[in-house]
């Protein structure tokens, strides 16, 4: 990755990938130890139950993939597009996030579905609105690809070839920052059970705000910067 990366995207990042953490670990500890932040291992467990003709079971992990699939497709309308660039409607989708945390708190309280597929939804909602910058695949929602661009650069250096050192470092920091998440969320949901997950969408809520606020200060310096020169100081006659 050629291109220097602005800061926004680091920062946006790593805390997304702590907001991430902390969901999942309250998914798995307080909900059937079901991931909620990812589908590699929903869809095997989803396998096992087709095999085993557990329909209980086929019902809920279904709904958990199309929930994440929709959060998905609701980014997609509200972004457009696939490549991270300041200007999209980041603030939106964040907002949408974190509303769907708030939703999901009452209803697992009450041990009732509809609180994961809202969760599942915000995930999937979060993991296709971050998703490229001048060639890294940014993934905050899960780490396989993370741990395998390490694994690549790894490789790389063994055999003296030149490193990524960008993407690896943004890799190791969204790891980071997942972990940290987990440890964070662990905590948190032994303390405040599922009242845990209000702590990631005021989170979530307060990234969109930050996000908007940076965005309107950028674009207003670039108007100051490109008015025209005679605009900006005054005339002779009005001194």
């Amino acid at each position: 990755m050629a291109a220097q990366l602005p800061r926004w995207v680091w920062v946006g990042a790593i805390v997304l990938a702590c907001i991430a953490g902390m969901i999942n670990v309250v998914g798995y500890l307080g909900f059937e130890h079901q991931a909620l932040s990812h589908l590699t291992g929903t869809t095997s467990l989803l396998g096992a139950a087709l095999a085993d003709g557990d329909w209980r079971a086929i019902g809920q992990l279904w709904g958990i993939l199309i929930a994440f699939s929709a959060g998905a497709t609701l980014s997609g309308l509200i972004i457009q597009d696939s490549t991270l660039r300041l200007g999209r409607r980041y603030g939106v989708a964040l907002a949408v996030e974190s509303v769907l945390l708030l939703a999901s708190v009452p209803l697992f309280i009450r041990q009732q579905l509809a609180g994961a597929l809202l969760v599942a939804m915000a995930c999937g909602l979060q993991n296709a609105m971050v998703t490229t910058y001048s060639g890294a695949v940014v993934r905050t929602t899960h780490l396989s690809g993370m741990f395998t661009d390490l694994g690549i650069g790894l490789g790389h250096a063994l055999r003296g070839m030149p490193l990524p050192l960008r993407r690896l470092t943004l890799s190791g920091l969204i790891i980071s920052g997942f972990l940290g998440g987990g440890v964070l969320g662990t905590w948190l949901f032994r303390a405040l059970h599922y009242h845990a997950l209000l702590v990631p969408a005021v989170l979530t809520g307060l990234t969109g705000i930050s996000y908007v606020l940076y965005r309107n200060w950028v674009l207003l310096r670039q108007r100051r910067h490109s008015a025209p020169r005679d605009a900006r100081q005054p005339s002779s006659r009005s001194r």
